[in-house]
């Protein structure tokens, strides 16, 4: 499977396993569920959380956690973006972040500004548009994102990377 990395700025390999809850934990990385994340999290390197999940009952354990899976369920849901800066801002939270499903290219550079790292999506306009280079992106902005700077003599400007 490949995901698309913001840093890289293209497509990577991704060796992520998503076994469901009643499945054995196979070895490699796997990323579970929150309900079995805070149930038994033993050989769990991975959490998947979905719109409707909070960060309740998680601590101290996101520090240990690579991957962090946000799922869209569609693409017109928000929730996955306000999971994302909070883990980004209240949280500290320095891992992987990672959108998982119905994205629009329109959003492309929304889950980048809200902190994510990678993109594991099902639209095939938007998986076409990544691989070609084709999306317009937006680097200069008034609000201050979860990852942007301040450039020099701007106190209001910020510039997304």
């Amino acid at each position: 499977m490949a995901v698309y990395d913001f840093h890289a700025g293209a497509f990577r390999d991704d060796d992520w396993i998503f076994p469901d809850d009643d499945a054995s934990l196979p070895a490699g990385k796997a990323a579970v569920s929150k309900a079995r994340f805070v149930a038994r999290a033993e050989g769990a390197l991975g959490l998947v959380l979905t719109a409707g999940d909070t960060l309740d009952g998680l601590g101290n354990a996101l520090a240990r956690v690579e991957l962090v899976a946000l799922r869209f369920p569609r693409y017109a849901d928000g929730r996955p973006y306000s999971l994302a800066r909070r883990l980004r801002e209240r949280h500290g939270y320095t891992g992987e972040l990672r959108a998982v499903g119905d994205v629009l290219r329109d959003q492309v550079d929304f889950l980048a500004r809200a902190g994510f790292d990678t993109l594991d999506i099902v639209h095939p306009g938007t998986i076409e548009a990544l691989r070609a280079g084709t999306l317009v992106r937006v680097t200069r902005h008034y609000q201050p994102g979860a990852r942007s700077e301040r450039p020099a003599g701007y106190s209001w400007r910020r510039v997304s990377f």
